[in-house]
């Protein structure tokens, strides 16, 4: 549950006991080959990632592109956590995931260059920030970068994060390309304080601050404008059915404004 792109089963075997995760991807798909390599150069990240157990990304075997993943335990959940508890784990998390050495990852995606192909153009209110300050994003130096990193993409258990799932967008990035996506996540979750929680804690973990903070945020609008309403499916299959399509609009609305006032702050003294 909570997923759209992949369709996901869990097999159970008796002799020997294990269980594992089979995902199928649409035809032509290309997404089963690279989540494929990002899981075999993060090795497991001592426990926090799914194992590749098995792989057909062209579909040859199983007739769609497909992998055969371990499971790792726990499950999603974005109900029994609190808010800044919630907050804190994924800042630390997400700082443990940029700092994978990148000498592990061969021919891994441009991140902003793959997000800025899939935007269906420019437009809204950060378009003209964006125009005029974008290129000071694409010169910061890149991490690994999970491309969807969000509360509904960590399992839990027991209010403690066990591990991180679906990477199939695994690119490089900047750091504020993940850190800004999951700020708004948060924000569609719990409010603009959880983000604020969130990026301290990403950051005393990081033992960096993330350049450009409130262009990254306004970069992640402009990214989510087009498709925000069509994300309350994720939201709804992991109890938030709370967050219709025009709930999460209107806090669009609302953090695209809030992200305008802070980068007018940020900004002022240099003009």
């Amino acid at each position: 549950m909570g997923g759209t792109h992949a369709v996901t089963h869990l097999l159970e075997t008796a002799e020997p006991a294990r269980e594992m995760v089979l995902q199928r991807f649409p035809r032509g798909d290309d997404a089963a080959a690279r989540h494929a390599a990002a899981l075999t150069a993060l090795d497991g990240l001592d426990g926090r990632t799914p194992r590749l157990l098995d792989a057909d990304p062209r579909g040859r075997r199983f007739g769609e592109p497909a992998l055969l993943i371990s499971r790792l335990p726990g499950s999603a959940d974005i109900m029994s956590v609190s808010p800044d508890g919630m907050a804190v784990q994924l800042g630390r998390m997400l700082a443990q995931i940029h700092a994978v050495p990148l000498e592990r990852f061969g021919g891994l995606r441009d991140g902003v260059a793959a997000a800025a192909a899939s935007a269906g153009g420019s437009g809204g209110p950060a378009a003209a920030v964006l125009a005029a300050h974008g290129h000071r994003l694409a010169d910061q130096p890149p991490v690994l970068t999970h491309y969807d990193f969000w509360a509904g993409n960590v399992l839990w258990r027991e209010g403690r994060v066990t591990g991180v799932i679906d990477w199939s967008g695994a690119s490089l990035a900047p750091r504020g390309f993940d850190v800004s996506w999951c700020r708004f996540d948060m924000v569609l979750l719990h409010g603009p304080s959880a983000a604020d929680v969130f990026l301290k804690a990403y950051e005393e973990a990081a033992e960096e601050t993330v350049p450009d903070m409130e262009l990254w945020d306004l970069s992640t609008m402009a990214r989510s404008r087009r498709t925000v309403e069509t994300w309350h499916p994720n939201y709804r299959d992991l109890g938030r059915t709370d967050l219709t399509g025009a709930v999460l609009r209107r806090s669009h609305t609302e953090w695209t404004g809030r992200c305008l006032a802070s980068w007018g702050r940020a900004e002022r003294p240099r003009l």
